[in-house]
């Protein structure tokens, strides 16, 4: 047997339905997991858009060019109407060319950054000594000695293909580890 109930019938249809798809709600949701927690905060402290100044100042060299990655380097990128504003540490000697050059540096930093460079600010200094990424993959030559050893080491490899691509390999090695115990300038 059914009861009917004292309500309007449109009502408790309007009801029955609005409990079909309802979803419950736990009480406790539990502290849920570390990684969601420290992906807000990231996301909270990272910038909406675009590339960081880290990752201009690793990308200097190819995004302007070797000659004007030594006159210049970014040092803040901040807000700006419609935009960002890129701040670069200028050689003062060099400051006339980069501003002659900042409209094309602006776009080509706005390419890789996502588009949102409006501004640049020129910010005349000493730069550091910094090294360029060029000048620090530049590998030692052998002295005639060690090549001498490092063929006779290798006179025993019948192919010829390969004891020269052995020998390669063991210049390229040799090469860039005497460049790793050299003290650089400081």
């Amino acid at each position: 047997m059914v009861k009917r109930s004292s309500l309007d019938p449109i009502e408790e249809a309007r009801a029955r339905i609005r409990l079909r798809y309802a979803k419950a709600k736990p009480v406790h949701p539990g502290p849920g997991t570390v990684g969601k927690a420290a992906m807000r905060l990231a996301r909270k402290s990272m910038p909406k858009r675009g590339a960081t100044l880290s990752r201009l100042k690793l990308d200097w060299p190819d995004l302007v060019g070797e000659q004007l990655a030594r006159l210049c380097r970014p040092e803040k990128l901040g807000p700006a109407r419609g935009g960002r504003k890129l701040t670069l540490k200028v050689i003062p000697a060099a400051a006339g060319l980069v501003q002659h050059q900042s409209e094309m540096i602006r776009q080509r930093v706005s390419v890789a950054a996502g588009g949102d460079i409006t501004e640049i600010k020129l910010v005349q200094g000493p730069l550091g000594a910094q090294k360029l990424r060029s000048q620090e993959n530049t590998p030692v030559p052998l002295t005639p000695d060690q090549r001498e050893a490092l063929i006779a080491s290798a006179t025993a490899i019948e192919d010829t293909k390969l004891r020269e691509a052995i020998v390669a390999l063991g210049e390229a090695v040799l090469s860039h580890q005497q460049q790793d115990e050299e003290p650089g300038p400081r």
